[in-house]
C-alpha cells in the first residue's frame, strides 16, 4: 500500500523517472522502522513538477504515539515559507537542521531534513525526521491553560508580541468569528486603507473591504497558504484559525508582499531568454560559416586546399557542439558542459572524408563525468579536435585503417584527457599549427600542461589541467565511432 501510494503521488505530481520512484518506494517501506528506531516523525517529500512547492509522498509516526498532525499529511503540499530546510536541502543537496521550526499545522518541531540522491547523485527527494520541542501535558494543565482570560488580540498587545508585531514588514490581521477587523500592525492598516479606501478600519467587515480575501476564508484548512495578484500587487497570505476552548474563533492573517521578488525573478527570467537566444544566434551563426565553406567545397578547390577546410570545418563543428549541448538542457541560464557528452558528438561529427581510411574512435570515460563551464568546453573542444586531426593527418600514412582512444582520468584533482593511436607516429610532434593551436589553449585557457609520451607504436598526447569546475564520478561506458 505504501508502495502504491508513492507511485501514485509521484508519476501525478513529479517529474522523477521509474528508477527513481523505486528508491523512493523502498525508502517509504522501511520508513516505519526509522520512525520507531529513532521515536520521531518521518517523512518524504518530492519536489512538485516546475514549481516552488513540493508534496508528501509518505509518513510513519512511532508505534504507540500519538500522531504529530491531527490527519494525514500524504499528499499534502509544503510550502518553502512554512518549511525551509526542506527547499534548502533539495536545492543545495545538504543536511539541514532547524531548531523550533513551525510546521504548516502549527507544531513546533526540531526538524533535520537529509536530501535522498539517486545513483547519479541528483536529489530525487528529502526524508524529513521531526521531534515534538513541547511534549503532551496532563489534563490537568491543559485546562489550566484553557481557561486563561483574555483573547488573542489582548494578550497580542498587553506582550512583547506587541511591539514585535509593529515591527514587522508582514502584516498582521486578525478578525472575529464575524470576519471584522479586530488587530491590526501597522503594515497591516495601510493595506488595508489603501486597497479599500477606508480610514477607519476597525470593527469593519474585513471582506467587505478586501473581498479578494473571500477565497482565503472560504477554505476550511486550519492553515491555508495562498499567492494572489490584486492591483499590481504580489501577495502571499497565510491564514491560521486560532482555536481556543470555550472561547470565539479568530482568524490570523500573514501577509507578505513579494511584488519585488516577482519583479525580480520575472527579470531572470527575460535574461535567461536573452542567453538562450544568444546561444542559438552563436550556433546559427556558425552553421551558416559551415555552410559557406562547404559551398565553396563543391564548387571545386585545389587538392592541396581541401585538408586545410575540412580542418576548418572540424574546428568550426567542435565549437558548434558546445552550444547544441547548451540548448538541449531545459535551463537557459545552465551553460556547464559534460566534457563526455561533448567528445562524443565531436567524434561522431568530424569530417574523414579527405583521409580515406577507415578510423575507430574510442572513448574511455573510465567512470569519469567531468563537467565545466562553456567556456572552457569550447576550448577543450577544440582541443580533443586538433589532437584527433593531427593523428589522423600523420598517424595512418600507408595505411587504410587505425585507432584512436581518447581516455579520461582524474588523479589527486587534476583532470587529464590521453588521446593515442596505433599509427607510425609523429617525427616532430611539436612543429605543427595543431600543436600550436593546444599548447596556447591548454597554457592561457586551461592552466594545464600539454606533453607527448614515448611509446613504440603510434602517438601518446597527454592534456593536464587542474579541476576547476564541478567533477563528478558516475558510470560511463566505452563508446566506438567508426568512420571513413
Amino acid at each position: 500500500m505504501v508502495k502504491a501510494t508513492v507511485e501514485q503521488l509521484c508519476k501525478q505530481h513529479t517529474d522523477l523517472t521509474d528508477q527513481d520512484i523505486q528508491i523512493l518506494q523502498e525508502m517509504a517501506f522501511s520508513l516505519q522502522t526509522y520512525a520507531d528506531l529513532s521515536g520521531s516523525y518521518m517523512f518524504i517529500d518530492c519536489k512538485l513538477k516546475p514549481s516552488n512547492q513540493a508534496i508528501v509522498v509518505a509518513e510513519a509516526f512511532p508505534s504507540g504515539r500519538t500522531p504529530l498532525y491531527d490527519n494525514s499529511v500524504v499528499g499534502k503540499i509544503v510550502f518553502e515559507s512554512f518549511e525551509p530546510g526542506v527547499f534548502y536541502s533539495y536545492r543545495n543537496g545538504k543536511k539541514s537542521i532547524i531548531r523550533q521550526a513551525m510546521t504548516q499545522e502549527g507544531k513546533v518541531v526540531d526538524q533535520t531534513v537529509v536530501p535522498i540522491k539517486n545513483t547519479c547523485h541528483q536529489v530525487i527527494g528529502v526524508l524529513i525526521q521531526e521531534k515534538e520541542v513541547t511534549p503532551s501535558l496532563p489534563d490537568d494543565h491543559v485546562k489550566k491553560f484553557s481557561v486563561i482570560p483574555g483573547t488573542a488580540e489582548d494578550r497580542m498587545m498587553n506582550s512583547g508580541l506587541g511591539v514585535v508585531s509593529n515591527l514587522l514588514m508582514e502584516m498582521l490581521i486578525l478578525t472575529d468569528s464575524s470576519d471584522r477587523l479586530v488587530y491590526a500592525n501597522p503594515s497591516g492598516l495601510k493595506l488595508i486603507s489603501e486597497m479599500s479606501g477606508h480610514e477607519e478600519v476597525l470593527n469593519q467587515n474585513l471582506l467587505d473591504m478586501l473581498p479578494f480575501l473571500r477565497p482565503v476564508y472560504e477554505q476550511q484548512d486550519d492553515v491555508f497558504v495562498f499567492e494572489l495578484t490584486i492591483q499590481r500587487k504580489n501577495l502571499i497570505v497565510k491564514k491560521i484559525k486560532m482555536r481556543e476552548k470555550n472561547k470565539p474563533q479568530e482568524t490570523l492573517l500573514i501577509i507578505q508582499d513579494i511584488t519585488e521578488l516577482r519583479t525580480k525573478e520575472k527579470e531572470l527570467m527575460m535574461k535567461s531568454v536573452v542567453i538562450k537566444e544568444i546561444h542559438h544566434r552563436v550556433k546559427n551563426n556558425l552553421q551558416t560559416v559551415a555552410s559557406l565553406i562547404r559551398l565553396q567545397m563543391r564548387n571545386g578547390l585545389p587538392i592541396e586546399s581541401r585538408a586545410s577546410f575540412e580542418e576548418t570545418l572540424n574546428r568550426i563543428y567542435s565549437i558548434s557542439s558546445v552550444y547544441e549541448i547548451i540548448l538541449t538542457k531545459g535551463h537557459a541560464d545552465d551553460d556547464d558542459v559534460n566534457i563526455i557528452n561533448l567528445t562524443r558528438k565531436i567524434c561522431s561529427t568530424m569530417v574523414l572524408n579527405e583521409y580515406n581510411l577507415k578510423v575507430d574512435l574510442i572513448i574511455e570515460p573510465n567512470g569519469n563525468k567531468i563537467i565545466t563551464t562553456s567556456g572552457k568546453a569550447v576550448s577543450i573542444a577544440l582541443i580533443i579536435n586538433e589532437l584527433i586531426q593531427n593523428a589522423l593527418k600523420h598517424a595512418f600514412q600507408g595505411k587504410e585503417e587505425g585507432v584512436i582512444d581518447v581516455e579520461f582520468t582524474v588523479e589527486n584533482d587534476f583532470v587529464e584527457l590521453h588521446v593515442s593511436d596505433n599509427g607510425v607516429g609523429m617525427k616532430d610532434p611539436k612543429t605543427s599549427l595543431g600543436t600550436e593551436i593546444i599548447h596556447n589553449l591548454v597554457i592561457n585557457d586551461l592552466n594545464g600542461e600539454f606533453l607527448y609520451v614515448p611509446r613504440e607504436i603510434g602517438t601518446h598526447a597527454v592534456i593536464i589541467f587542474p579541476v576547476g569546475a564541478e567533477v563528478e564520478i558516475f558510470d560511463e561506458k566505452t563508446d566506438h565511432y567508426s568512420g571513413r
